[in-house]
């Protein structure tokens, strides 16, 4: 495949959005990604008898060349290297752009602690990284930057001595520069409970053996704030990571992702695809590169 120019990176970053994956699930096919492979050179840099897998294996390994590499790639060396990698779906949750505060951790990882990776790839600024940590550390027990070999002394200077840094290097490798520390007593509860749906609030008490409040709807955000502000931190963190383990756990997408190319399990896993969602990605994947530009 020839030098991608700046809009062409854009256009394979997005084959990989949450769209995309929307519209496979819906329907067994896209629009919207045949239209986004026609605007690429990527039709012509593969063979005739090429599936969808081919065109999505040569946008990422596209995407992966240093200098080219966005948010995405770093996103799926994460869960390739350390999710699917050290762990499994079974025993351990990811969860994508989580709430912290006023920031978002790119990914968390929640097996006997909660991990937060926060990614500043090449492409990324800095500005907001301070203010980024302290919001991941008030949630989460380990914190951790991935960026590039290029930036990692900048991250160095920025994250507190706690905070783990991770670059991913030219050959795709993920390398612990800093390691982080485990800290669940530094998180609020108060914060953690700002991460949590109503009836995840619920399970937490009674993990912590507290009283659901019997007030009105209108009082119940008030009233648990109320209840968490007095609480001790590390045992509302472990409860929490307990909950949210079972709440939001991906053990049923695990054979799914399986089947699929590996660069596409952080797709997957970001829109939480029904059963019959899966079935039609899955079967779209491996459909005739020529049949899939035809989807309109």
């Amino acid at each position: 495949m020839r030098t991608s120019t700046k809009q062409e990176l854009a256009t394979l970053s997005r084959m990989f959005s949450p769209a995309v994956m929307r519209e496979l699930g819906k329907s067994g096919t896209s629009p919207l990604l045949a239209r986004l492979l026609r605007e690429t050179s990527l039709p012509e840099s593969l063979p005739l008898d090429a599936t969808l897998a081919d065109a999505f294996e040569l946008a990422f390994a596209t995407l992966s060349r240093m200098g080219n590499r966005d948010d995405y790639v770093y996103r799926t060396a994460v869960t390739q290297k350390i999710v699917l990698g050290r762990h499994s779906l079974r025993t351990a949750t990811v969860l994508n752009e989580v709430r912290a505060g006023r920031s978002k951790a790119d990914v968390v990882v929640l097996n006997g602690t909660s991990t937060a990776y926060e990614i500043k790839s090449e492409r990324d600024s800095f500005r907001r990284l301070p203010q980024q940590l302290a919001d991941y550390c008030s949630v989460f027990a380990s914190v951790n930057v991935v960026t590039s070999p290029n930036q990692v002394e900048a991250v160095l200077q920025l994250a507190p001595e706690d905070v783990g840094v991770l670059t991913l290097s030219s050959r795709y490798r993920l390398q612990t520069v800093r390691k982080a520390v485990d800290r669940p007593e530094r998180t609020s509860p108060v914060s953690l409970l700002e991460t949590l749906r109503i009836d995840e609030a619920a399970q937490v008490l009674s993990l912590l053996d507290i009283s659901y409040p019997d007030v009105p709807n209108t009082l119940r955000w008030g009233m648990l704030r109320e209840i968490f502000a007095g609480l001790e931190a590390t045992s509302v963190h472990s409860s929490v990571v307990r909950v949210l383990k079972s709440t939001r756990s991906c053990a049923g997408l695990e054979p799914v992702v399986k089947r699929l190319p590996v660069h596409l399990a952080v797709a997957v896993l970001s829109t939480d695809p029904s059963p019959a969602a899966t079935r039609n990605l899955s079967t779209a994947t491996w459909q005739p590169l020529a049949s899939v530009l035809a989807w309109s």
